[in-house]
């Protein structure tokens, strides 16, 4: 990238599936689009994803690595780069990026910015995204007939519940503290989830693989999987001067961006996509989000074109 400004029809922050199938389709349609990614995919601690139809088990960085080689041929640039400021004009967006760059775009997609917070647990971490998860549908048959605990938070017996699909063994580490409705406990006993009261405070494992939980109490269970449910967060301040802001999504998992049905907030000309829309996607779904955004920011520059036309013609009419 050269250090002075270049002009997209469309600049897309975020290079994951959902940026970069936007990308794709807006590089089909022969528009000039610029992809920002930092390189910081949130689904890169994990091995492999999954309940992507002919792409089940493929590593999350392998599958970028081949969505950004199918770009080559098309009217895309991707810059490894973040961006630190951003305004608008009529003519569109002016952003600012890391590199001492500046770059312009007629639109803007944001397709990235969310991040999961996860729980402060020693050893938590080292083990994200393989035997500690958070979606059954995502992870769940890996762990199948495994002993899976369950960690106490909001959703901890929706997860419960859930996971006694996929492994007969549940134990749900329930705070002492805590209490639960006569309904839940009896839902839990229902589908036989064992419940100890007690606070999980470490990890252990070896090798990558979970082994046991410590708890606040002293004592050591085995497990084979644990899931959690972390709660996603934005980070929009690069962008926070355009006026979009980050609401709490209504089923209580964190945060995320208001868009219209057709990925569009309420920023004139800047759309959303993925799981900054609607964090509870997958990356199939990301990827149809950002084909759909893409699509629908194509039709909004042949509308703004087509209404130029037409205006220009009528000047060159009424000049004859």
């Amino acid at each position: 990238m050269k250090k002075t400004t270049e002009t997209y029809d469309v600049i897309i922050i975020g290079g994951g599936a959902a940026g970069l199938s936007a990308a794709q389709a807006l590089g089909r349609a022969r528009r000039s689009v610029l992809v920002v990614d930092a390189g910081e995919p949130r689904n890169a601690p994990a091995h492999a994803m999954h309940n992507y139809l002919s792409r089940d088990g493929a590593n999350p960085l392998e599958f970028l690595a081949a969505g950004r080689a199918e770009l080559a041929i098309y009217p895309v640039d991707i810059v490894a780069d973040n961006v630190v400021d951003s305004s608008r004009s009529e003519e569109g967006f002016l952003l600012s990026l890391a590199g001492n760059t500046q770059v312009r775009g007629r639109r803007l997609i944001l397709a990235g910015g969310l991040k999961d917070k996860l729980p402060v647990i020693e050893g938590l971490a080292e083990y994200w995204g393989n035997d500690v998860l958070h979606c059954p549908y995502c992870h769940g048959w890996e762990v199948r007939d495994r002993h899976i605990g369950i960690f106490d938070d909001d959703f901890s017996v929706h997860k419960a519940l859930m996971f006694a699909q996929w492994s007969p063994q549940i134990t749900f580490f329930k705070s002492p503290g805590r209490e639960l409705a006569a309904a839940e406990l009896e839902q839990l006993e229902a589908r036989g989830v064992r419940i100890i009261e007690e606070d999980i405070t470490a990890l252990l494992g070896a090798g990558g693989s979970l082994r046991a939980v410590r708890t606040a109490q002293g004592n050591e269970h085995a497990l084979g999987a644990l899931v959690i449910s972390p709660r996603v967060e934005t980070d929009l301040a690069a962008v926070a001067g355009l006026g979009i802001v980050a609401l709490e999504h209504p089923t209580g998992m964190g945060q995320y961006v208001e868009v219209d049905a057709m990925g569009q907030s309420k920023v004139p000309g800047l759309w959303v996509a993925g799981s900054l829309a609607d964090p509870r996607q997958q990356v199939v779904m990301a990827a149809a989000s950002g084909l759909g955004v893409g699509a629908a920011v194509n039709a909004d520059l042949i509308r703004e074109e087509t209404e130029a036309a037409v205006v220009a013609l009528r000047l060159r009419k009424a000049t004859v």
